[in-house]
């Protein structure tokens, strides 16, 4: 089955409003030549206060060729939770994605797999698609339970959810030890445990969920390895960090991945 690739540019705390605004503007601009219907599905990911100037950038363009996450959403619609966000409201401010479960929010905020499960739930009853993040430290590498660690995460994300919602999910394959660190997982072991991660979908859902969904590799991807990457049998994308801060790094990888 053909897959359309994923590029997502996960942000992070970075980039003021206006900043924010001119960095979509700055991705379109790289991207204008190119035939809409060429172009992977491309999504960036700006802090929760500059979702409406990103959306207002993305939407002034009527291109319709950059869509807009959200770097997390809470699984509760409204109420006395001070700090949070739902997903009600990152999809009002014209988020479609919603990157959960990543390394950084599971390390520093003490998210567990429980949470990311409901949020899971959450976004797909708005019809919003979540980006799942996944992966193992370098002591978990070390000690040889990369597969059963990542497939306890996927097992546990998926829980509950029916075939076509798990088959509309995008899942990212984060090795912990290579985000920000410069270090990229080799190629042929990335979709080594991306298959790994379509076979537990498989397990959970059936074969043509695990057929359609999207897996991302993410961990310091790069213009000078996206090709590659892309090349390899399971590999349908990339969440993109630290390189999607710059338009001409980001445009380079969704060239890349085309």
């Amino acid at each position: 089955m053909s897959r359309r690739p994923v590029i997502a540019g996960n942000w992070k705390m970075h980039k003021l409003q206006s900043e924010s605004a001119e960095l979509a503007n700055a991705v379109m601009k790289e991207l204008k030549e190119i035939d809409k219907a060429l172009l992977p599905e491309v999504v960036i990911a700006p802090v929760f206060t500059s979702l409406y100037a990103v959306n207002k950038a993305l939407t002034d363009c009527g291109c319709g060729k950059v869509k807009m996450a959200a770097q997390n959403a809470y699984f509760e619609t409204q109420g006395a939770f001070t700090g949070e966000v739902s997903v009600e409201m990152v999809k009002d401010a014209g988020a479609e994605y919603v990157i959960i479960g990543h390394s950084e929010r599971r390390q520093y905020f003490g998210e567990t797999d429980e949470m990311i499960n409901k949020k899971a739930k959450k976004i797909l009853e708005l019809g919003l698609v979540p980006i799942i993040c996944c992966g193992e430290t370098l002591e978990q590498r070390e000690a040889g339970v990369t597969d059963s660690h990542i497939a306890s995460q996927i097992k546990a994300a998926l829980s509950g959810l029916s075939e076509a919602e798990v088959a509309k999910s995008i899942i990212a394959y984060e090795p912990i030890w290579a985000i920000g660190t410069g270090k990229t997982c080799d190629a042929d072991e990335a979709n080594r445990v991306i298959a790994m991660i379509r076979g537990v979908v498989k397990e959970i859902a059936g074969a043509s969920a695990a057929d359609s969904i999207r897996i991302l590799y993410g961990g310091s991807v790069k213009p000078n390895t996206i090709v590659e990457q892309m090349s390899k049998s399971d590999i349908d994308g990339a969440l993109v960090g630290g390189a999607s801060l710059t338009a001409d790094s980001f445009a380079a990888i969704v060239k890349g991945a085309m």
